[in-house]
Parts: structure tokens; sequence; C-alpha cells
């Protein structure tokens, strides 16, 4: 995968929605100044590389202080994070344990869980970083996250009114046009 930046150029866009879920509200115009942003995710190799140089342990990885989290059981203060797993039909939306599960031992190279693995991932988005991960990764690269208003804009591609980041019509069966669980 590529690390190339690409520039976008200074615009403004329509920011959230009125239409979907209510975190979303209100819409708003906002604009923003050109900025460089990369033209794929981070992939685990980039990641891993950064890990190599650095020694860098994510969120996912660092053990968890009882003193955190007073009363939790201590078979639950283990390392890890959300696994999302395929279900057999629909599911209740509202109930994200239906299909994510808290998974001890998942990070960013053990994605599954602590007996999963990176092999045939190397040009795979990496997954299971924090914020504050993100953050390490691009102070080391010297690079910057993009705000929320400068990833809206690349992600929309100049449609600032869409629906959708490629337009208004949802995919038809069969497309990909973006990257989330199409099950």
């Amino acid at each position: 995968m590529s690390d190339e930046l690409v520039w976008v150029p200074t615009q403004t866009t329509i920011l959230g929605s009125d239409h979907h879920y209510p975190e979303e509200a209100p819409a708003r115009e906002v604009t923003v100044d050109g900025f460089a942003i990369m033209t794929h995710q981070v992939t685990n190799a980039q990641f891993a590389e950064f890990v190599t140089a650095t020694g860098y342990l994510t969120v996912a990885e660092r053990p968890l202080n009882p003193a955190d989290y007073p009363g939790a059981p201590p078979e639950n203060l283990h390392p890890g994070s959300m696994v999302f797993h395929r279900t057999a039909g629909p599911v209740d939306l509202k109930h994200l344990s239906q299909w994510w599960t808290w998974t001890p031992g998942a990070c960013w190279n053990h994605p599954r869980g602590p007996r999963s693995g990176l092999r045939n991932r190397d040009d795979h988005p990496v997954v299971h970083v924090a914020f504050e991960d993100a953050q390490a990764y691009a102070d080391w690269a010297g690079l910057a996250l993009p705000t929320e208003a400068e990833w809206e804009v690349a992600a929309r591609g100049g449609l600032p009114h869409a629906t959708y980041t490629w337009g208004d019509e949802p995919e038809k069966p069969g497309q990909r046009l973006a990257n989330y669980w199409h099950g």
C-alpha cells in the first residue's frame, strides 16, 4: 500500500446529518483550508515498522490498572479489544454485543485474538488502534491526523451534499463502494 499524500484544496462541505443518527446532527457547513492526506489507510506493515522502531505498545496491549476499574472482576482486567463476529442473520443493531465481543489478547498484530496473526495481511489496514495509538504513529511518521472536518471533506471526494461518499444512491447488491461489513 502507498503512504503517498494527496493534496485536498480548500473547500466547503456539509459536516454531519439531520437525517440519520442523532449524534450526527445538526448538519452544518464547514470550510477547511487545503491539506494533505494519505491516499490509503495505514497498513499492518507500516504500523509494524513503527512498533519495531519505537517499541510502542498500543492501548489494547497495555496492562490494565485495577484501580482504574474498581469492582471489576480480576478475570476482566486483561488487555484486549472488541472483535467483530459474523452473525447467523439479522440482529438488533442497538445491542453491539450481538456482533462485537470483548476479546482478551486482541490487538493490532493479533486481530482476531491471541492465536491469530498478520499472515497475508501486511497490506490490510491496521486495526485495534486507539486515537492515542494513531497519534503516536502520525507523530513518528511526521504526519498529522486529519480533523473531523478534513476527514469528511476527503471522504466526500468533492460531493458536499451527497448522502454517501460516492453519491446519493445506496450500494446495489454486489457493489462494494465502502469498507464496512456487508453481511
